[in-house]
């Protein structure tokens, strides 16, 4: 409302400065109007003076009344500076209707002349013949276009000013409105309620805020679900070796379970399991923090490819899976061998899950502009869309193994290398999994 206000006091102060500097041109006009009709007025007496040699009342008085005519009143003084005739005088000798047809003609108000006389001298062959004294009546249709502009200024402010406050209180709602809203679903969010939505009206800025707001609850739900699946999922897989342990544990102290290797061998077992939990998630925050302590280096990419394949050779062989390679000699990779190692072990990992038997993994390289592009391509059981945009989730898995944290593991290490990852996804077709990692060379020595 006080921005709205401002603008409409600017816009009528800007129109009171406009019309100030009119009515003084105006003025100033009216003035040098007003001398020129005194000049004629001092010619024409003059003339009449020369004439008859002498001031004449009848010729006196048909100036005056012409004077009158101009909105001069006026007053004629011999050279002794005695009245020889005025306007009033002039006026006292016409008949009452061409005194009537002469002010209505005239436009003025013969009561309402201000000001003190003006003298002018009369001249004639450089002999001062007498004086001239004038002042000026108000103009009636002047004074009426003054009263007009200030009257039509006056308006203006007060609709100006009607229409800013109430297009104010229109606006104030219509923005306060959603806002309280937003505001309302805020702190229902803040005491936990993630169901919380707000409804959207209108393609603005606060619709499109509302859209954001809508989006962010959406993630923050299914986050604070994925925490609680995580947590179930964590304590299920730290509970079962747990459990294991404590029994055989108990049972070897109360007498009932046997001392021996293969008891052992279980305990250890289960440790290892413990150990590969914990192992996973220190994993994550390592990743977390790698951006801090990479090691780059620049590296062939088909060797390194190739040693990932062959790490595989044996659970493909047990899977009937077939590695190929795809990569130039010439093409380079700038990145930590040990962090890159781990990114592709994780990914051809869920590859060699994703495939019961009989499939293929292909593992190609190549040089584009600014980057190095690295994909794993597996011929599995694919990817639903449901689930694609949370594979990169901590802790989300799609089967009972694992915790899963890989994928995550991998986005968090593609990250601290400044890179990007991608996934394409069929169901029943298999999977791509794309890693660009930046690499400047590339942007003069890519084709």
């Amino acid at each position: 409302m006080l921005v709205l206000i401002i603008v409409a006091a600017l816009g009528v102060s800007s129109s009171l400065i406009l019309r100030k500097l009119i009515v003084r041109d105006f003025g100033q006009l009216t003035e040098g109007e007003m001398e020129d009709r005194v000049y004629w007025v001092s010619a024409a007496l003059e003339t009449a003076f020369e004439k008859n040699q002498e001031w004449n009342r009848e010729a006196l008085t048909g100036d005056a009344v012409w004077a009158l005519l101009l909105g001069i009143e006026m007053r004629v003084k011999d050279r002794r500076g005695a009245l020889v005739m005025d306007t009033a005088r002039a006026l006292k000798q016409l008949s009452p209707e061409s005194l009537q047809r002469i002010l209505s003609s005239a436009g003025i108000n013969v009561t309402r002349s201000h000001g003190p006389y003006a003298s002018y001298p009369l001249f004639l062959k450089g002999e001062e013949i007498g004086r001239l004294e004038v002042r000026y009546f108000p103009h009636e249709k002047r004074a009426l276009f003054v009263s007009r502009t200030n009257r039509f200024l006056l308006i203006s402010a007060l609709l100006l000013g009607g229409v800013a406050i109430l297009s104010s209180m229109i606006l104030a709602r219509r923005l306060t409105r959603p806002i309280s809203r937003l505001a309302r679903a805020a702190d229902s969010i803040s005491q936990g309620n993630l169901h919380e939505r707000i409804e959207i009206t209108g393609s603005d800025e606060l619709a499109t805020l509302a859209h954001s707001f809508n989006r962010m609850t959406q993630a923050l739900e299914k986050q604070n679900a994925l925490r609680k699946k995580v947590s179930a999922n964590f304590a299920h897989e730290m509970r079962t070796p747990l459990a294991i342990m404590q029994g055989q544990l108990e049972g070897m102290l109360d007498g009932l379970i046997p001392i021996e290797r293969r008891v052992l061998e279980s305990l250890l077992e289960e440790d290892l399991r413990l150990a590969r939990i914990v192992g996973n998630v220190e994993e994550l925050v390592q990743a977390e923090a790698s951006a801090l302590t990479l090691k780059r280096i620049r590296l062939p990419l088909k060797p390194f490819l190739e040693s990932i394949a062959q790490r595989f050779s044996d659970a493909a062989g047990k899977k009937n899976i077939s590695f190929s390679v795809a990569c130039d000699d010439e093409v380079r990779v700038n990145a930590d061998l040990e962090r890159l190692t781990q990114i592709f072990i994780n990914l051809v990992t869920n590859a060699v899950k994703a495939i019961d038997s009989g499939g293929t993994i292909r593992l190609s390289g190549a040089a584009e502009p600014g980057c190095c592009r690295i994909d794993v391509t597996d011929t599995g059981r694919g990817i639903t869309e449901a689930d694609l945009p949370l594979i990169f989730e901590r802790f989300y898995r799609k089967e009972s193994d694992g915790l899963g944290l890989g994928l995550p593991i991998v986005r968090e290490l593609v990250d601290a290398h400044g890179g990007a990852i991608e996934v394409a996804s069929q169901p029943g077709e298999g999977s791509t999994f794309t890693v660009r990692l930046p690499d400047q060379e590339n942007l003069h020595n890519s084709p």
